[in-house]
C-alpha cells in the first residue's frame, strides 16, 4: 500500500469536499451564487482522483458558519471544506471569528499567501481576512467571495493542500499538474 486512504471495502477513498457559500443575500435567493460554482469548476479541472462535493449556501453570521463547519467536520467527516464569503470587514462578515471557534490547529500561512498573491491583482486584498485550519481530519480554507479571486487564491494555495490532507489522515487527492502541481516531499 502506498499510503493511499482506502474505504472499508478496499477501494480508494473518495475525497469528500465541502463547498460553502456564506452570504445573506445568496442564502435568501436575492442573487445567484456564483462563488460556490466557481470553486466547484476549479476543483473539477484540478483534481484527478475521485471526489464528491457537499455544496451549501448559508447566511453570514457567527452561529450559522460555526454550526455548519462543526457539522461538516464532526458529523459528516468531510476531508476538505472550502468556504467563500464572510471574510471582509463588514459587520456581518464573521467567517474568521467562527473559524476561530472551530479549528484546533490554525494554519496562518494559507491566509498570508492568499493576501500576498491577491495584492498583485487588487489593492483591497489587505481588507481580506481569509483563514485556514484543521479540525480533526478536516482541512478548512476560507476563500474570498469574488469568483475571479477564488481561482487566484486556489492556484496559490492548492499545491500544499493534498500533502496537508495526507498529514492529517484525510482522503488522498491527486491533481492535474497542468492545472496545479501538488507538492509532496519525495517518498510521500
Amino acid at each position: 500500500m502506498t499510503g493511499e486512504t482506502r474505504s472499508p471495502n478496499g477501494d480508494p477513498a473518495v475525497a469528500r469536499i465541502g463547498i460553502i457559500t456564506i452570504s445573506d443575500r445568496a442564502s435568501r435567493g436575492a442573487y445567484e451564487d456564483k462563488s460556490g460554482p466557481a470553486i466547484e469548476a476549479w476543483l473539477k479541472a484540478a483534481i484527478t482522483s475521485p471526489w464528491v462535493a457537499d455544496y451549501r449556501v448559508i447566511p453570514d453570521g457567527m452561529e450559522s458558519v460555526r454550526d455548519t463547519l462543526l457539522t461538516l467536520c464532526d458529523a459528516e467527516q468531510l476531508d476538505l471544506i472550502l468556504t467563500t464569503g464572510g471574510t471582509g470587514p463588514a459587520p456581518r462578515d464573521l467567517t474568521p471569528e467562527a473559524m476561530a471557534e472551530v479549528v484546533e490547529k490554525p494554519l496562518p500561512g494559507f491566509g498570508e499567501q492568499m493576501r500576498r498573491i491577491s495584492l498583485n491583482e487588487v489593492p483591497t486584498a489587505i481588507l481580506s481576512r481569509q483563514e485556514a485550519g484543521v479540525r480533526g481530519k478536516t482541512l478548512i480554507v476560507n476563500l474570498p467571495g469574488k469568483p475571479a479571486s477564488i481561482a487566484v487564491c486556489l492556484n496559490a494555495v492548492f499545491p500544499a493542500i493534498p500533502y496537508c490532507l495526507d498529514l492529517i489522515g484525510a482522503a488522498r487527492i491527486e491533481t492535474d499538474p497542468a492545472v496545479v502541481a501538488a507538492f509532496r516531499p519525495k517518498g510521500a
